[in-house]
């Protein structure tokens, strides 16, 4: 079953176990005390984006860009 929409809907209903597994069977993620091909597959996308979410974003600025931005902070960061 996807866990992390488990865990959401807990929160959403904390003494409703009915409704966190009711809604679950109503989207088609669990038939049952089953988990289906469509739980499996909402899980498997959650964990990808997650991922994707906390790798850093990598910038590669051409040498006359990397120029610019640091006389900007140089005029920025000066005393006067």
């Amino acid at each position: 079953m996807p866990k992390f929409l488990e865990n959401k809907l807990k929160k959403e209903y904390p003494d409703n176990p009915g409704a966190v597994y009711g809604t679950l069977n109503a989207i088609g993620a669990m038939r049952g005390n089953k988990e289906t091909a469509k739980g499996k597959a909402m899980q498997a996308k959650h964990d990808r984006d997650m991922a994707a979410e906390k790798k850093p974003k990598m910038v590669r600025l051409s040498p006359a860009a990397a120029d610019r931005i640091n006389e900007k902070v140089d005029r920025l960061t000066r005393k006067r």
